[in-house]
């Protein structure tokens, strides 16, 4: 049997020969919206709103370079045999640890130079980090990827969802969705409690992010078709753990040594 419902343009918007993809607008507009909220909470770690913007115009573009970087060196044999795809970053085909690898690094660097403390600046980053994460997951949305397994119905979702869901004459697990609504709880429970917990020292944010993050991802990578491999190892969850144990060790060490390894002084 056929597909029976059509699946949404990739393609928001045409203008001559240029080409507007719902991807990218998904992407770009977290990516304001983590910005916005970066700068609303600069001033309270003392960092200036325009660091900010200075830190995001050096770093989204090396986020998105990384991000594909990533992705191609756990596909190497696909794009040896297939070099013109390299630079076709609309057609898909970005991994976002290798975006927060990059910008994590650049972030360093940059920090180091502007003589702003990592951990205070990684703390305001992680409520935008989790909406543009949540955000940019609707891109996987319109362009039909990164989903699991096929399922019987999808009778609990949205039709918009579940007919672009019906991919190769099957209903797909949408994990995606799972994805960008596990990233926007974590954002709500940031934002809710931060300001109200006395005990949070610079760094249990990022902390958080990453166990929590870590936790999700590794549960819903397990339900994907298309995780990168290395031999019989999703890389992805394999990362995913690493993440999990680095905000249990920082946690630990932040309230046992946090004045002598981890505050600004």
């Amino acid at each position: 049997m056929g597909q029976l419902f059509l699946a949404i343009n990739p393609i928001a918007l045409k203008l001559g020969p240029l080409e507007i993809r719902w991807y990218a607008l998904c992407i770009v507009t977290g990516v304001v919206v983590a910005v916005w909220l970066a700068m609303k909470e600069a001033p309270r770690k003392k960092i200036k709103p325009d660091d900010i913007l200075d830190f995001i115009l050096i770093a989204f573009p090396i986020a998105i370079i990384g991000a594909r970087l990533y992705y191609i060196l756990f596909d190497l044999g696909y794009y040896r045999q297939n070099p013109g795809e390299i630079f076709a970053i609309w057609h898909g085909g970005i991994a976002i640890y290798g975006g927060l690898i990059a910008g994590a690094v650049t972030l360093f660097i940059f920090s180091y130079y502007k003589m702003i403390a990592p951990l205070d600046f990684l703390d305001i980053a992680v409520p935008g980090v989790l909406v543009a994460q949540a955000m940019g997951r609707w891109g996987n949305f319109f362009n039909q990827e990164a989903f699991g397994k096929a399922v019987k119905s999808l009778n609990y979702l949205p039709n918009f969802i579940k007919n672009q869901m019906y991919i190769d004459n099957s209903y797909r697990t949408p994990t995606f969705l799972y994805e960008s609504s596990w990233n926007l709880i974590g954002f709500i429970l940031v934002m809710s409690l931060r300001h109200h917990l006395k005990w949070l020292k610079s760094g249990d944010i990022v902390a958080f992010y990453l166990v929590w993050y870590g936790l999700g991802r590794f549960v819903i990578e397990g339900m994907r078709t298309d995780s990168l491999m290395l031999g019989p190892i999703r890389v992805s969850q394999a990362l995913s753990l690493i993440l999990v144990l680095v905000g249990i060790v920082l946690v630990l060490v932040n309230h046992k040594v946090n004045k002598y390894f981890l505050n600004k002084q």
